[in-house]
């Protein structure tokens, strides 16, 4: 008890809105956020650069954007995450067990990918989806244990933190791959990176079996199995609203995403350095995104979850046209430092408080299966449009206007949650991780509005 009331009166001593940030989910967000960064930034920014300064030319390299649809097809064994306790390892829970044997997986492939050849595409296209299915499958875990550990008070804070550490973990990964390729070649820089994966599965270790996961109860294996394949799309259908819901997660980010994995073709053709791409693209985004992360938690408890997602959705559409502005101003380092700025802030806000929100839609008893329906629709429609036609596109049109397209093409996502609003399916979307149950600890629960999703009672159906 003594102990207790020290480290109550440690975090009085804290300013109130820093005193969530410094609870141990949060805290263990953070850490699987680093490691859930790596992987994307190996077969995106980072193979994007490497297949540009060998040669290869602009319509192949936006291909390689399809390797991220194993991120966007992952609901497909998400269920092994829920249904299948691995033998041995699973005494250890069956989050942490996943969380070991996936995060070697991801060790293993970027290993691979580190000797590719890029003279040889095929053998650079099979590394590359072996590196998406690891790094999708970690991130099933990752973002299972992360909603599972968190309180629905938590949802915001733990949001945060984890984009936090996805920054740290993307753009770690990019910038030690740009100094570490400059100096000894691109197998030891992505070698060097693979060492990310490490932070997730000590914190498993560490932290052990989150205190929300709900494993079946007295049910034989093959059953809980089977029951995992088909019940969590059940139940997220059956909810008032749900095919609304899911179109508004397949359109909210289009514009976005189309926009993104174009970024290093752009600043290779204004003729940017690596040291100028490390030091604007790596370094400014690297600090405006953890601002942008701070900004969308203050939005998240002042102003409720439903209009921060507003605003940030509208942020995140003007940032792709800063883009076509530093396409037409040219080679400008001040233009690129404002243009990584702006899309960084913007990305981190919504980067809370959209992540918050589709966390809150889990199910706890299907929370990896669900979780990766989730967020494997929020970008499928974008990386589809940027691996099949990006490349043609900026051909076609020009860099400028192929940035104001993808701005215009975020509207039907903001448009679809104003409606979504309007028609009270915000609330009746939820799930059971973003309501307060019996276990849950009420304390220091944020008050204001609509800022915690812990605030509702059941979800209507």
């Amino acid at each position: 008890m003594a102990d207790e009331r020290r480290e109550l009166g440690w975090r009085r001593s804290l300013p109130a809105g820093l005193r969530p940030y410094t609870e141990g989910a949060p805290i263990a967000a953070l850490f699987l956020g680093v490691s859930s960064g790596f992987p994307y930034a190996m077969i995106g920014a980072t193979l994007t650069t490497r297949l540009k300064q060998d040669g290869i030319d602009k319509s192949t390299i936006t291909a390689f954007s399809l390797v991220f649809l194993m991120y966007n097809l992952k609901f497909l064994w998400a269920w092994i995450i829920d249904g299948v306790r691995l033998p041995g390892l699973g005494r250890l829970g069956q989050r942490v067990s996943w969380m070991l044997v996936t995060g070697a997986a991801v060790i293993a492939a970027v290993a691979n990918l580190a000797f590719a050849n890029p003279a040889d595409i095929g053998s650079v296209v099979t590394a590359a989806i072996l590196v998406g299915i690891a790094g999708a499958s970690f991130d099933i875990v990752i973002d299972a244990y992360r909603i599972e550990a968190l309180e629905p008070r938590q949802l915001g804070v733990g949001s945060g933190m984890s984009q936090y550490g996805w920054r740290i973990g993307s753009a770690g990964a990019g910038a030690l791959a740009l100094v570490v390729s400059a100096r000894s070649g691109w197998e030891m820089a992505y070698l060097a990176c693979a060492g990310l994966a490490l932070p997730a599965m000590i914190t498993a270790l560490i932290y052990g079996e989150p205190s929300r996961h709900r494993a079946p109860k007295d049910r034989p294996a093959l059953a809980a199995t089977v029951e995992a394949v088909w019940k969590p799309f059940v139940e997220f259908f059956q909810r008032r609203g749900a095919f609304l819901v899911l179109l508004f997660i397949l359109l909210h980010k289009i514009g976005d995403t189309l926009a993104n994995l174009t970024f290093r073709l752009l600043f290779d053709d204004l003729g940017f350095s690596n040291d100028e791409i490390a030091l604007y693209d790596v370094g400014v985004g690297f600090w405006a995104y953890l601002i942008g992360i701070f900004i969308g938690g203050v939005m998240y408890t002042r102003l409720g979850m439903k209009r921060s997602v507003m605003i940030s959705l509208i942020l995140m559409a003007v940032s792709n046209f800063s883009f076509a502005l530093l396409a037409g101003a040219g080679h400008s380092n001040l233009g690129m430092a404002g243009a990584i700025g702006f899309e960084n802030i913007a990305s981190g806000i919504g980067g809370v408080c959209v992540v918050a929100y589709f966390s809150a839609l889990c199910d706890l008893r299907f929370t990896a299966a669900q979780y990766a329906l989730i967020s494997a629709g929020a970008s499928i429609v974008g990386r589809f449009l940027t691996g099949t036609t990006a490349g043609a596109l900026i051909d076609a049109m020009g860099y400028p206007n192929f940035y104001l397209m993808t701005t215009a093409a975020a509207l039907p996502g903001i448009l679809l949650f104003w409606l979504m609003m309007r028609m009270g399916l915000i609330d009746s979307s939820m799930g059971s991780a973003g309501v307060v149950g019996e276990g849950d600890a009420r304390a220091d629960a944020p008050q204001e509005g609509d800022s915690s999703l812990s605030a509702s009672t059941s979800p209507a159906r």
